[in-house]
């Protein structure tokens, strides 16, 4: 592939709700640019951005991938990602890197809640977008319900530049309202727009140029004197309305049969902002602490930021870039400035799918690869010495869904660590914690789909089988009331026999407090010097509760008297009363079980939220407050751990997929009263288990 100038760059994020059909669209531009020479199908797995062996075998895009393609003496990168949130972390490497969205909206099913994620995510980075209605060949599509649809929701900004020849089956091409040409058949052959759509189409035209000279008071002026605007003003207008976000073109296609791609095409390059256009980008200055603004020329000192890694057992680590300022030449060092450390840079990569063609350089605005950097992961910047400076990278939402793991055999237990550690670093919505409470190792992602690709990920790449279950839920135990006991340890052996007695009171501590220990011993009943190992002896206690075993919590142990004997008195003698004093104590003031409570917030089309309601109630959910706008609901709710362990499998099958959810830690609460025994007697059961 040829350099191409800063100019002459569009970098373009294709986004949607799953099964709209972007994959579908990014082949059928690649064909028609010449890059492939025949169109892949997603069912037979031979697109050239579902390469990983995992989308081959789901059908469904799992992670983003950069398609360059040349068209009219432009580069475009597109960078093709997946719509089920499951992968939501793809989607996020590539909105923080492209200056341009494509918004794609099934013609017949219309706006799904992840076209509002997309929207939503495209508003944060000030990306200018268009909106193109895919499978208009499809039955049941409808571009005029579809525009309707998209304009209630984002404004009376969006606005048609095509209208559709045909519907369904008959859907044949568009025709362009600004020149007024009919582009019809997979060749996209110009002519004039037939009899049929002339109407139609010149009165969508007439709202068109109202909408684009309402964005330039000079051609407003013209517009409302009835004077005939040329079409060069009303181009150049479209193009400055598209990059300053007042204009979302909307445009249609029939992908699968390539219909009206080319026009989408030449939509790109014509209205969507290169690199130059957008401008500069702000950088931080790590020394001094302050914003820097960073033109994007090729003559400018190198910044470039690292938004994907991917780890390959054979080819090593492959680094995903984009350069913003400077040129990035093969063979050449730089630094990496958020470690502070120089980075060899080898042979650099255009990348296209999982392809790799050797470019000497990267300019300005341009989006590559590298491979077997050693020091730098995803997020870092890359610059040189005399200008250091940092991108600020991309922001992930929390996991949601969490698999224990552990290893199959002895073999997988040696390479478990290094295989965890590169998942984590390919896919940073990817968490791995040991829990302390439960002694799991911990697997965490967006949902079940995505968890099952990283785990067949470190089997594939890494060779390291893990078997999966749900995880542990790290009840903890407390007590409701005050109370005191005491214990004496007195054991006569021969020569120095043992004795420690301490009298403990025990008393409960608001939920989230912890553990406090005090002493109030007056007149030497125990020595000062014996006081640490009655501390040692209940903290040590407190990792196992006498109803299930868990974790003590929420309580306050003060030592207020005992006795000893000069002689057969130690610290190990002490320690064991205050342990013994412990558990007699706990056992008295009415031990509970705690059960973690979760903060949940869902978001489902209106039509399933009394389903999802009525699921949350089943599972001991607390409502906390509802939202519904636009057909879309947003539930906040409280619940159980416990409970939601699986809803992410739960969610889908109730949405049919189109509902999402976030979840996180909010504190503890008892255990109703009438679920305590079965979680005690569970545990008893394990831990008869491993003794055995």
């Amino acid at each position: 592939m040829k350099q191409y100038g800063t100019e002459q760059l569009r970098n373009v994020g294709l986004f949607s709700h799953g099964g709209a059909g972007k994959t579908t669209l990014s082949e059928a531009m690649l064909f028609n640019s010449g890059t492939i020479n025949r169109m892949g199908q997603v069912e037979e797995g031979t697109t050239v951005s579902d390469y990983d062996p995992e989308e081959t075998k789901r059908h469904i895009s799992v992670q983003l991938s950069v398609l360059p393609f040349e068209w009219k003496g432009n580069k475009v990168n597109l960078l093709d990602t997946p719509g089920y949130t499951d992968f939501v972390g793809e989607v996020r490497e590539a909105v923080r890197v492209v200056d341009a969205a494509l918004i794609a909206i099934d013609a017949v099913s219309g706006i799904e809640v992840g076209t509002e994620t997309m929207w939503r995510y495209a508003n944060e980075y000030d990306l200018s977008r268009f909106v193109v209605i895919t499978k208009m060949d499809r039955e049941n599509s409808e571009f005029t319900r579809a525009v309707e649809q998209i304009r209630d929701r984002f404004g009376a900004k969006a606005v048609p530049i095509q209208y559709p020849i045909g519907a369904q089956t008959n859907f044949q091409g568009v025709v362009d309202l600004l020149s007024m040409t009919a582009y019809t058949g997979a060749k996209a052959t110009a002519g004039e727009p037939p009899a049929d759509v002339t109407a139609q189409a010149s009165a969508q035209r007439e709202k068109l140029v109202e909408s684009i000279a309402e964005t330039d008071d000079g051609l407003l002026n013209k517009y409302l004197e009835g004077e005939q605007i040329a079409n060069e003003e009303l181009i150049a207008a479209l193009r400055r309305g598209v990059a300053s976000g007042q204009l979302v073109p909307i445009l249609c296609t029939a992908a699968a049969g390539n219909l009206a791609v080319q026009p989408l095409m030449n939509a790109i390059v014509d209205y969507l902002p290169s690199p130059a256009d957008r401008g500069a980008v702000v950088a931080i200055d790590p020394v001094a602490n302050s914003e820097v603004e960073v033109e994007p020329r090729a003559g400018e000192p190198l910044l470039s930021f690292v938004f994907k890694t991917t780890a390959d057992p054979y080819v090593g680590k492959l680094t995903y870039l984009r350069v913003y300022s400077g040129t990035m030449s093969s063979n050449s060092v730089v630094v990496n400035a958020n470690r502070g450390r120089d980075e060899r840079i080898g042979q650099l990569y255009v990348i296209r799918g999982k392809s790799q063609e050797p470019t000497e350089s990267l300019v300005a605005g341009d989006i590559g690869a590298v491979a077997k950097l050693q020091e730098t992961t995803t997020g870092d910047s890359l610059c040189q010495r005399d200008r250091v400076l940092q991108v600020a990278p991309a922001t992930f939402p929390l996991p949601s869904f969490s698999v224990s793991i552990a290893p199959k055999t002895k073999a997988d237990l040696d390479k478990l660590g290094s295989a965890l550690a590169r998942i984590v670093e390919e896919d940073p919505t990817v968490q791995v914690r040991k829990d302390a409470d439960t002694n799991e190792m911990v697997l965490s992602g967006m949902g079940e789909s995505h968890v099952d690709v990283a785990t067949e990920r470190m089997r594939r790449k890494f060779g390291v089988d893990v078997e999966t279950n749900v995880p542990k839920v790290p009840y903890k135990e407390t007590i409701q009331m005050s109370t005191k006991a005491e214990y004496k340890h007195k054991k006569q052996t021969g020569g120095h026999g043992q004795y420690g007695h301490v009298f403990l009171e025990l008393e409960p501590l608001p939920r989230g407090a912890g553990f406090e220990f005090a002493e109030k011993v007056v007149g030497g009943s125990v020595p000062r010097n014996f006081v640490p190992a009655v501390e040692k002896g209940v903290r040590e206690s407190l990792g196992e509760g006498v109803l299930a075993g868990y974790q003590v919590v929420d309580m306050r142990v003060t030592l207020y008297d005992g006795s000893y004997h000069p002689v057969d008195s130690s610290e190990m003698a002490f320690k064991i009363a205050s342990s013994q004093a412990f558990k007699k104590g706990v056992e008295q003031a009415k031990p509970v079980l705690l059960e973690p409570i979760m903060n949940l917030t869902v978001t489902v089309p209106e039509a399933n939220m009394g389903d999802v309601m009525s699921d949350l109630n089943s599972k001991r959910c607390r409502v906390l407050g509802m939202d519904t706008q636009d057909n879309i609901s947003v539930i906040k709710a409280q619940g159980p751990m416990a409970e939601l362990r699986t809803y992410a499998t739960d969610l889908r099958s109730i949405t049919g997929g189109r509902g999402t959810y976030t979840l996180e830690f909010d504190h503890y609460e008892e255990v109703p009263t009438h679920l305590m025994p079965a979680i005690v007697a569970e545990a008893k059961k394990e831990r008869e288990a491993k003794q055995g």
